[in-house]
């Protein structure tokens, strides 16, 4: 315990020795009851404690720590009679006040200061037509950007410490009455069940209690758009916040949930669904085309037509290369422009990415180390792959196409055949929060594809998906909203 001016501190000697640690001892002009004043000057807004606080304590009537929150006019003072929180509330920048009449009690005021970045648009999800709200760092203004989309008493939030030397804050979000409590039990139990030092960001949280972790396909579902945590919460998912991190988690999710954009909702349905039959056949071409371009070049040349077959002998006519390690010198070379341009700074990224893609593949082509129709096939997947809503899905089509290639250059497109048998197991035994991450494929249930390849309308839409065993599973009465479709008549 420290003491100063013979006023005792509650506190560890440790805490004392730090150099933004204040201490400061005052006395009541009009009753003479010395006070003292324990806070991080680092954590504390000190003008609230100069204008807020201490002139009300120095000027007011008071003799007890009771007499406290008549005296000073602010919330968020909290009386304790035992000190085993003290170390935790001066560590999260709260301010200690010790009063020598009233030893055994203790005023905690909340003075924390408000360093959090401001509210911008999304950066990763960018929205053309939505919102253009993004979460931040700080998970008092995320709970914030939730709570106003969904004011409604049942939105219940949990929150937990993990992390033994960051403590970090973590919330659980889910709507009582909608989502099934095995699901919330599941997600909860897990997050307390983590025993790591340090948890800087939700990823670590994912990485901790994902049903695979040797899986490279993500299990959960980071966003960081709160109206998309709002639907999802509406849908009877449950959704977390960690403190520090710009990013919400989502689960249980589906495979198909990563490949469909948020901004699908706030487009006509027809017109969204075009966009997500794009958005899978492109994901599809940009993991097996240059598979495909090894196995039909190594093994397969009867299925060449005869119309591009004098295109293929000519462009690698001088290639002294085999076309499987054609093949991944430019897709390394992909991924080296890749890396470059986001590690990088923006503007500098950006040159990079387009001029060293120029200057290297017009280099390679002329050097004759790789063909022209192979580079253009390489720019077309890799400009393919882009359109992958979910930045960490991104990187799992990236990976997934080194093993294709391997098999394609041994057994051809028996080869792609056997691999992609292999991924789709791998899928099929895949669950998320021990839910089945293939659904509604794998178990099928055809109620839940009304939103998976396509949109339909929000008419069609009158339950929620069934794999989350949800406790009501009824959005909307079907009656009302036929009342729509109705058209009045006009008297004239």
């Amino acid at each position: 315990m420290g003491r100063k001016a013979g006023v005792e501190v509650p506190l560890p000697e440790i805490i004392l020795r730090s150099n933004d640690f204040v201490q400061q001892e005052y006395s009541n002009r009009k009753t003479g009851v010395l006070f003292h004043l324990s806070f991080y000057s680092t954590l504390v807004d000190e003008k609230v404690v100069q204008k807020d606080i201490l002139p009300y304590l120095l000027e007011k009537h008071f003799e007890f720590i009771d007499d406290v929150t008549a005296v000073v006019p602010m919330t968020g003072i909290e009386i304790l009679d035992k000190p085993d929180k003290l170390e935790e509330k001066v560590l999260r920048g709260f301010l200690l006040l010790t009063v020598s009449s009233d030893p055994g009690k203790f005023a905690l005021f909340e003075t924390v200061e408000a360093n959090v970045r401001s509210i911008t648009a999304p950066e990763v999800e960018f929205s053309v037509i939505g919102p253009k709200e993004a979460f931040v760092e700080s998970l008092v203004t995320n709970t914030n950007l939730i709570r106003k989309r969904l004011p409604i008493k049942e939105l219940v939030s949990e929150e937990i410490i993990i992390g033994s030397l960051t403590k970090t804050r973590v919330a659980v979000f889910h709507i009582e009455g909608i989502t099934d409590p095995v699901n919330v039990k599941t997600i909860t139990d897990r997050i307390k069940a983590i025993d790591f030092d340090t948890i800087i960001d939700s990823s670590f949280i994912v990485q901790l209690i994902s049903d695979n972790r040797y899986s490279p396909f993500p299990q959960l579902l980071d966003t960081e758009r709160p109206d998309r945590v709002a639907a999802i919460l509406a849908e009877g998912k449950v959704a977390v916040l960690v403190d520090g991190s710009p990013h919400a988690l989502i689960g249980p999710t589906t495979l198909s949930e990563f490949f469909s954009s948020f901004d699908d909702y706030f487009l006509n349905w027809v017109v969204a669904s075009f966009f997500r039959v794009v958005r899978f056949f492109s994901i599809a071409f940009s993991v097996l085309i240059t598979p495909i371009y090894v196995a039909v070049l190594t093994f397969h040349y009867e299925l060449i037509p005869k119309d591009l077959l004098t295109t293929l002998v000519s462009s690698r006519r001088l290639i002294p290369l085999p076309p499987i390690l054609e093949a991944l010198f430019l897709e390394l070379v992909i991924e080296l422009l890749r890396e470059a341009g986001a590690r990088l700074p923006t503007k500098v990224g950006q040159t990079i990415g387009i001029v060293g893609g120029i200057v290297i593949g017009t280099a390679s082509v002329d050097a004759g180390l790789t063909s022209n129709v192979l580079l253009i096939m390489i720019a077309l997947a890799a400009l393919a792959s882009f359109t992958t809503p979910v930045y960490k899905m991104g990187n799992t089509i990236r990976l997934i196409r080194f093993p294709f290639l391997l098999f394609a250059s041994l057994w051809g497109l028996l080869g792609i055949t056997l691999c992609f048998c292999i991924m789709l197991t791998h899928l099929i035994r895949l669950t998320s929060m021990n839910r089945p991450f293939m659904e509604p494929i794998y178990p099928p249930r055809l109620t839940d594809n009304k939103d998976v390849l396509i949109r339909l309308p929000f008419t069609a839409q009158k339950t929620r998906p069934l794999f989350l065993r949800t406790k009501n599973p009824i959005r909307f009465n079907p009656k009302n909203m036929k009342k729509l479709k109705k058209k009045e008549d006009i008297d004239e």
